[in-house]
């Protein structure tokens, strides 16, 4: 199947959630508290929908079930990544994922590795991005006597800006920011601290204190580091982050831009400006601000013509 796979997003109440996601991308937002735009995912949570070509009407989940040739016949139970849009109008808790060991025991499911691209931020944003404690006795000593602005280290951010998450990375998305976010395909959310704040049902939200503990990598990693970016003929590629889990890209393209496939698949979100994509020369697909799609293993090569800013992922070498 020489085509790629446009997909169908499934939308995330959360009650953090804001309105920039119809502002910036046009999307037809249900709610004023959709938080969370999972556009590319095969979890059952909240599985995309293909559009277009011989798979349409079908689950991505669906697809890799049925015709795991179009992943390169790549092993695995589950789809492995999920790409998700948050716009966070009010800060998110403070939170930490398990790695696949506690979370496949404790969970049923993959732990959560993650990055994040910042599409946006008002001024004065931040995020929370690791600790303070030295051990896990002082990380228990400060999570239960609430030492939070102790604990926490807080970290401004800018439109641009990316951060790769590990599991065990203690973090949390400051309000007034909009981040692309690629992760393992995984919903398991341990919550450290909510700024006692009450859920829809007028109740305090559950935290996990004990499994927070537990997954918390101690002391805290700043795992960051240089970007590599790099320039050919109409294209301008940023490498942010290599991992076992996923490779994740900025293609910035001006003109007509060929690439070759390097991976059993490939995950492109479209985040600025349109043009096409062009396959053996002769097949065009619109391509526009907001559109999500997958290049399957039959594809060995294609164009993108246009202007446009995308972040793309693979799979790594674990997956």
């Amino acid at each position: 199947m020489i085509e790629p796979l446009f997909l169908e997003a499934v939308m995330q109440e959360k009650i953090w959630g804001g309105t920039k996601l119809k502002e910036e991308f046009g999307y037809d937002i249900p709610s004023d508290k959709v938080g969370e735009y999972w556009a590319i995912s095969a979890h059952p949570n909240g599985p995309s929908t293909v559009t277009n070509g011989p798979y349409k009407g079908l689950k991505l989940n669906e697809v890799w079930e049925q015709h795991r040739e179009v992943f390169g016949d790549a092993s695995g139970d589950v789809f492995p990544l999920l790409t998700k849009i948050l716009d966070a109008a009010d800060d998110l808790s403070v939170q930490v994922h398990p790695d696949d060991t506690y979370g496949l025991e404790h969970e049923g499911e993959l732990g959560k590795t993650e990055c994040w691209y910042v599409i946006d931020a008002e001024e004065g944003s931040e995020i929370i991005y690791g600790h303070h404690a030295t051990s896990k006795e002082e990380l228990k000593e400060m999570i239960e006597n609430g030492e939070w602005d102790k604990l926490l280290n807080r970290v401004p951010v800018k439109k641009g800006d990316f951060f790769f998450v590990p599991s065990g990375t203690i973090h949390a998305i400051g309000g007034g920011i909009m981040i692309l976010e690629t992760q393992q395909s995984s919903d398991t959310t341990y919550r450290v601290y909510d700024y006692d704040r009450k859920g829809d049902d007028g109740k305090p939200r559950e935290l996990h204190l004990k499994q927070s503990i537990d997954v918390t990598t101690v002391p805290s990693v700043d795992p960051n580091s240089s970007l590599e970016t790099v320039d050919s003929q109409n294209v301008s590629i940023t490498t942010f982050v290599k991992n076992d889990f996923f490779n994740v890209y900025k293609w910035e393209v001006n003109g007509v831009a060929t690439f070759e496939h390097t991976a059993p698949y490939t995950l492109v979100s479209v985040l600025e400006g349109e043009g096409e994509l062009i396959i053996d020369d002769t097949k065009l697909y619109e391509l526009k601000k907001g559109m999500h799609f997958i290049l399957p293993s039959d594809l060995k090569a294609w164009s993108i013509d246009g202007t446009l800013q995308t972040i793309a992922s693979t799979p790594g070498e674990k997956l």
